[in-house]
């Protein structure tokens, strides 16, 4: 996928509308990463700041959201090695980044996969099952599940690092050579194990969300059930629907430049660099909806906006030079002189 989506492989650059690509390509790629790393920054800052104030344990929510904003921010520095192979039109960084960048690519984004459905599977627990969430001390066991979560990822990845290679045409790239067998069965695994199985994880565990809540309205355990039920399936529909459009474009793409079927087409381009954008965009997009969308979130943020702007006009004010180095004192009329005169 990292070939065909991310175009470091040969035959994606020199076709007719390159020039258009390397040209975007470096501004949308430094739009993402700009804000990627703002989102993703402003996330580890509030959840961190939170963990230090309260004297409670970290939940469980929270590790897991750390965990992906570490996965996001690694992919996040990856990207910039792929612009520039792009724009460029070769691999310059040599043999080993080329293999690194290729295991990091792949292990970053199931680790960031993996993590939604396990942020899913902690929802359906919190709110289903309380009592055995509490009892079993679900928290002490999330940083475990958060290192056991890489192991797959990394298992994904591997055959990338095994795999990928620098090769030497016109140009250098980097370049994975496995057979066209080889290829289908490695795709195969990374759409199984990287794309449907967590999506199903997900789909199933809101769904069993939304089926509780809809029991415990109409069995009248509580009014306000069916503003909060309405707003998890909002919610959940919306964070499926995401996932889904952000991820599936590069798993056609990948399945369809193996059987040879767009690879050849005229708009292969254009349709490489929608379904690049999407999937390099998951690490924008994953703080606003895991984040933002959260009133705690979103009232920590006001509190931690508010606290530096406070500290800022604090220093302001207790450093009174920096204000009035430039400026031109007013011209004040000495009169003791004349009233001692007098």
């Amino acid at each position: 996928m990292e070939q065909q989506v991310n175009g470091s492989g040969p035959g994606q650059i020199g076709k007719k509308g390159d020039t258009l690509i390397k040209t975007l390509i470096p501004i949308l790629d430094g739009l993402i990463l700009v804000t990627g790393l703002v989102g993703q920054t402003l996330v580890i800052v509030i959840l961190t700041s939170r963990r230090k104030k309260e004297s409670q344990p970290p939940h469980s929510t929270d590790t897991l959201l750390l965990a992906l904003s570490a996965a996001d921010l690694l992919l996040l520095l990856c990207l910039p090695f792929h612009t520039s192979a792009i724009t460029l039109g070769f691999w310059p960084f040599g043999s080993f980044m080329c293999k690194v960048i290729s295991f990091l690519g792949v292990a970053c984004s199931a680790a960031s996969v993996f993590t939604l459905a396990a942020l899913a599977v902690t929802r359906y627990l919190t709110v289903v099952h309380p009592a055995w969430t509490y009892r079993s001390r679900m928290h002490r066991r999330i940083k475990l599940t958060v290192v056991l979560l890489w192991i797959p990822a990394a298992a994904l990845g591997a055959p990338q690092f095994a795999v990928r290679t620098v090769t030497e045409s016109s140009s250098v790239y980097c370049f994975a050579f496995l057979s066209d067998f080889s290829q289908l069965v490695y795709s195969t695994a990374l759409f199984l194990f990287g794309f449907a199985l967590p999506l199903t994880v997900i789909v199933l565990m809101y769904a069993k969300i939304y089926c509780f809540l809809r029991y415990a309205r109409l069995m009248g355990n509580a009014p306000r059930l069916e503003r909060y039920q309405s707003q998890v399936t909002h919610t959940s529909a919306l964070l499926v629907l995401i996932f889904t459009l952000l991820w599936l474009p590069s798993y056609a793409l990948m399945f369809s430049f193996i059987g040879g079927t767009v690879s050849g087409s005229p708009g292969y381009n254009t349709v490489a660099l929608l379904a690049r954008l999407l999937a390099s965009s998951v690490a924008v997009v994953n703080p606003i909806l895991y984040g933002l969308m959260s009133q705690k979130f979103r009232r920590d943020l006001l509190r931690l906006a508010r606290g530096r702007w406070a500290w800022c006009k604090s220093c302001l004010n207790g450093c009174p030079h920096l204000m009035n180095r430039d400026m031109v004192q007013p011209f004040v009329l000495d009169t003791t002189s004349e009233r001692g005169a007098n």
